[in-house]
């Protein structure tokens, strides 16, 4: 079985297993009056939409390229990472007003009923959580959609607490204080998410080392200078390299040599997955490395 088909299957799995816990809490959030049980289920449900989302990202990712989309489809996942973390801080706000509205009116609630419901949910949540781990490492859209279910399972873990405290206590302000906790730890893992999506999108330079690569393309006999540089990544893990080298006047032949020479060293110890150079005798020889008059591309 290939990675696609076992991310296929995953993704699957995930979304029933999350279908039937959004009807669940829906159910015992109702019955039990909780408003982080009902958070939880809309939490759910938003997590549903998310991971059809990514499954539909990930297969148009893997799309080969086109002469529109000369780079291929791998942004299509970066855009669903931003959405789905988006979509999460909007939520949490939600959750916050309604929780502080709640704390200010208390409501009855069913203790045994939402803690019941609350440990079915959470076993459900990791299992989902444990099914995406591993993907989650190096893909910034599966990342999105796991750290949807793990703030899930840790949501549930905190209404596990609250329905504790409601059966034995009766302390029902500990719901709305539980939903607000969990909505800022969420707001909290979803803000760097959103801030490298919109990076990519925005087409930031990643973090390289420009004076080190300088330094070393410098080394390579026949170089003589580097500068109007740019960097771009495509997703989280393909980078765009382009520079004007100067270079001692020479036949394209041997340029062509220099050439593999720099590919091969910003491919292998930088990490770079697509190089292109533009050779160059004394143009722009005493240009900065990376070149700003106002209106440069």
């Amino acid at each position: 079985m290939n990675n696609d088909q076992l991310s296929g299957m995953r993704f699957f799995e995930v979304t029933v297993l999350n279908a039937v816990i959004t009807i669940l809490e829906f159910l015992g959030g109702i019955f039990s009056g909780s408003l982080s049980l009902l958070s939880d289920a809309f939490h759910n449900l938003g997590d549903s939409i998310s991971i059809v989302l990514s499954y539909i990202a990930h297969r148009i990712s893997k799309k080969q390229q086109t002469k529109q989309n000369t780079y291929g489809f791998k942004r299509a996942e970066i855009i669903s990472a931003f959405l789905n973390s988006l979509f999460l801080i909007l939520i949490s706000i939600f959750l916050i007003i309604e929780a502080i509205s709640r704390i200010s009116h208390p409501e009855t609630i069913d203790g045994p009923v939402m803690l019941g419901v609350a440990i079915v949910g959470t076993i459900a949540n990791f299992v989902s959580a444990f099914l995406l781990n591993k993907g989650a490492k190096h893909n910034l859209n599966m990342k999105a959609t796991y750290l949807h279910l793990l703030s899930d399972s840790l949501s549930s873990l905190g209404i596990i607490f609250g329905g504790i405290l409601i059966s034995f206590f009766n302390w029902t302000i500990v719901d709305p204080i539980i939903t607000i906790l969990v909505a800022l730890y969420i707001m909290w893992e979803s803000w760097p998410i959103i801030k490298k999506t919109v990076g990519i999108l925005m087409e930031c330079a990643p973090n390289l080392n420009y004076a080190a690569i300088k330094k070393d393309l410098l080394k390579i006999n026949g170089v003589t200078s580097v500068h109007h540089v740019h960097a771009m990544m495509v997703d989280e893990n393909s980078i765009v390299f382009s520079a004007h080298v100067n270079m001692k006047d020479m036949p394209l032949s041997q340029v062509q040599l220099i050439y593999d020479q720099i590919n091969k060293l910003l491919k292998g110890k930088y990490h770079i997955d697509h190089v292109t150079i533009q050779p160059e005798v004394d143009r722009g020889r005493h240009d900065d490395l990376f070149y700003d008059n106002g209106k440069d591309i």
